[in-house]
């Protein structure tokens, strides 16, 4: 049964989410793109002490002070006594009994051995639990993992962190027509997801398996689909395939995917470019047939795989950002028409030249695809959703 768009992601990320990876414990320099399993939460308070901010001297009492030693980053210093002065280093821990921090630029030297100078009105230092207290959770599961988390996670006192990792995906190229190098001619046509894809799973939070994205381009029979569907589900968990979805004389992946005990979750989708695309479940496995048009293999990406990835780890699929035409788009009459478009900086989509599914000079150009919903048209002034293209792993949308 054709599915609406909107149904077809729908049924992609609770499938996945239904088959969420389990929780692996890794440490930190190897969390990037994972998906927290658990909140984060503080091991301790934020800064864990009285933290100076700047260069200069902790005093306690009137001035002038004496300056009885200093304190650098990492050390304990003792306690302040009245008209006692501590040159102290940005990051150091501020001594008991401080009253100011003057900085060294606010500070003069009367005499050799004193300092004196005037504190300014807010103290120059932070105190314990500034930026968070101690079990504070910072953010909640399903949280993409990015260098600034990694770092989060750091500062909080973690060595590791339990996350959803990041799935296995192959690419497995259809078609014995295509060229894997040189120039097209002579009826045959140069393929151009071979070597795009690996790049595009990576970016949307998969990790292409080294030596097997991509294979192909797969012969034409029936055999050769269903031996390399079968490897491809021994080396990964989500096997994205391109052609062969519709049911052609060489259309061979519904039997092969027949042969190998499949279920679909989705079979074909009310969306142009791009309706015959397919997402079926093997064994512990996933396959995502996308159309062979270049154009039309990527809607069916942004339409089946990013849910599903987003599903397996443990991620939530939030609304698409909304974008406000800037010219007229038109409709697909009962499907979903997705149309390539430029987004200015202030929120504004332009359709862009040379969109046709085989083309891709309009995806090396475009923002993303403006969402034109069925059985309507884009007019000027219209507000409707984007799917972006310019994703990386923390932006699954």
């Amino acid at each position: 049964m054709t599915l609406s768009w909107e149904e077809a992601r729908r049924l992609a990320y609770e499938a996945g989410r239904d088959a969420r990876l389990a929780p692996v414990d890794l440490p930190l320099d190897r969390a990037d793109g994972a998906t927290l399993a658990t909140p984060l939460t503080t091991l301790t308070e934020l800064p864990a002490f009285p933290t100076s901010s700047v260069d200069g001297y902790a005093v306690r009492g009137e001035a002038p002070w004496k300056v009885v030693g200093e304190v650098l980053a990492g050390s304990v210093p003792g306690t302040l006594g009245p008209g006692e002065a501590l040159r102290i280093a940005t990051g150091a821990m501020v001594p008991a009994g401080t009253e100011h921090i003057i900085r060294v630029e606010d500070s003069t030297t009367p005499e050799p051995g004193y300092v004196t100078g005037t504190p300014r009105r807010s103290p120059d230092w932070r105190n314990p639990g500034e930026e968070a207290g101690k079990g504070e959770e910072l953010l909640p599961a399903g949280t993409p993992v990015t260098p600034g988390v990694v770092g989060l996670a750091a500062s909080c006192g973690y060595d590791r962190l339990l996350v959803h990792p990041r799935p296995s995906a192959a690419l497995l190229v259809f078609g014995d027509e295509l060229l894997v190098t040189g120039t097209p001619g002579n009826g045959r046509v140069r393929d151009s997801l071979g070597p795009s894809f690996p790049a595009w799973l990576r970016r949307l939070g998969a990790d292409p398996v080294p030596g097997l994205a991509p294979v192909g381009p797969i012969q034409d029979t029936l055999q050769a689909h269903i031996s390399a569907l079968r490897r491809g589900l021994e080396a990964a968990t989500v096997v994205c395939t391109t052609g062969g979805t519709m049911h052609g004389p060489v259309d061979h992946l519904h039997p092969a995917l027949e042969a190998l005990g499949a279920s679909y979750v989705v079979n074909t989708v009310k969306v142009r470019p791009g309706f015959p695309m397919l997402l079926a479940r093997v064994g512990d496995g996933w396959v995502a047939g996308l159309p062979g048009n270049p154009q039309s293999a990527v809607i069916a990406l942004f339409t089946l795989v990013v849910p599903l990835i987003a599903g397996l780890t443990g991620r939530r699929l939030p609304e698409p950002p909304r974008v406000r035409l800037a010219a007229p788009v038109p409709g697909r009459g009962d499907f979903t028409h997705l149309a390539l478009v430029r987004v200015t900086p202030t929120g504004e989509a332009y359709p862009v030249a040379y969109t046709g599914s085989a083309m891709l000079r309009g995806v090396a150009v475009a923002s993303g695809f403006a969402v034109i919903p069925p059985g309507t048209q884009g007019q000027v002034g219209d507000e409707v959703e984007l799917l972006p293209l310019s994703l990386m792993p923390g932006e699954l949308p």
